[in-house]
């Protein structure tokens, strides 16, 4: 059984504003997704998570978002599939300067927030996505949101001749389609560790989740997106590792 791949999103930080609880949540990850400069984050703060990822051996992916600082670029924008090309480009570009200087390189690329959520929703955005990684670096894989049915997705991948890897949440609920249930709605959100646990658990083993609705969903699972902004989240990151331990020595 291959284990996913445990990312969380980090160098979030902005100047004087510090984000997140990078140091602690570091050495019980796989991949760190770090912000660009776009909706988050500033040069001093991606070279400090880049070299805080060095030390521990953790893969580091470009976070590429909307430019929306004010508004942690959740709030979607009118951007054409252009548009999203050349600003992953940018901000993808900004990072590997940053990593080549640390003597590293990425490893993947995850867009983040409401361009995340746009190209889940819109195929010409996440084509306009495929092509940046294809531009940049070939290699590369791009990280999306796993739903109920991958293949569409799959496909127009194999078609730009690019990998993916199919990305799924162990705090959040779903909705039927494999999609995350809105904040908006009760529950949506998980915040009991052993609920959290448990679904980390479930989606690495293949197993299927109950959706909102009380369909059973199976979702493809290369990476599992955890969090570390709260010292509750950091405790829920390091079960979720010792859960995966076990699993692997099973």
């Amino acid at each position: 059984m291959a284990i996913p791949l445990l990312n969380c999103d980090m160098g979030e930080s902005f100047g004087n504003w510090s984000i997140g609880l990078d140091a602690e949540v570091m050495p019980h990850v796989d991949c760190a997704n770090i912000a660009c400069g776009y909706h988050a984050s500033d040069p001093h703060v991606m070279r400090k998570t880049v070299k805080l990822a060095v030390q521990h051996g953790v893969k580091i992916g470009a976070h590429p978002g909307y430019p929306d600082l004010m508004g942690f670029g959740r709030r979607s924008m009118a951007c054409s599939p252009a548009e999203v090309e050349d600003m992953m480009l940018y901000q993808i570009g900004a990072l590997a300067g940053i990593c080549q200087a640390e003597g590293t390189a990425l490893s993947y690329v995850k867009p983040h927030g409401a361009m995340y959520n746009d190209m889940a929703a819109d195929v010409a955005l996440l084509e306009g996505a495929m092509r940046a990684v294809k531009a940049f670096d070939d290699r590369l894989p791009l990280m999306v949101m796993a739903t109920a049915d991958p293949a569409p997705h799959r496909q127009l991948a194999e078609k730009m001749g690019i990998t993916l890897w199919f990305e799924t949440f162990a705090d959040r609920a779903y909705e039927a389609t494999g999609h995350l249930a809105s904040r908006r709605l009760p529950g949506a959100v998980h915040h009991d560790q052993a609920t959290i646990v448990a679904q980390a658990v479930a989606l690495a083993k293949g197993e299927t989740l109950t959706a909102r609705d009380g369909s059973a969903l199976q979702l493809p699972c290369d990476t599992l997106c955890v969090h570390g902004d709260n010292p509750e989240s950091v405790a829920a990151v390091r079960a979720i590792r010792e859960a995966f331990t076990a699993l692997e020595s099973a």
